[in-house]
């Protein structure tokens, strides 16, 4: 199974997500969502493969969301509308998302970890 894990460096829940990660010898492709984010039709497939609400992807803790102020918009628009909004900027992209194409979890949370990554 090979899992991509965006993330960003500098973003410390992405940094324990890494962390354990590596401590359970889960391998996987790290990508810097900011430089590297993904694109609208990976977007698109993270959040359909995922089951969550299209809301749960942005960064809502973000400058650039509060910047673009967000808050309001993200209420009326579409699912189509929110995932061109996410598509671009990476750093509108709620992190870390690690996903194998098929499963994905949004942030980090060790129990959802164990739960998704480890059985």
């Amino acid at each position: 199974m090979t899992l991509t894990f965006y993330w960003y460096p500098k973003c410390g829940t992405c940094r324990n997500a890494k962390k354990w990660l590596d401590d359970h010898h889960l391998s996987y492709e790290a990508v810097h969502i900011a430089e590297n984010p993904p694109s609208r039709s990976e977007l698109e497939e993270l959040y359909k493969n995922s089951g969550l609400d299209i809301k749960k992807f942005f960064n809502t803790s973000g400058m650039k969301y509060r910047e673009l102020g967000l808050k309001d918009k993200v209420k009326s628009l579409s699912d189509e509308e929110l995932l061109d909004v996410l598509a671009t900027d990476g750093m509108l992209i709620k992190r870390p998302i690690l996903t194998d194409g098929h499963k994905v979890t949004v942030g980090f949370k060790e129990e959802d970890y164990e739960k998704s990554w480890l059985s």
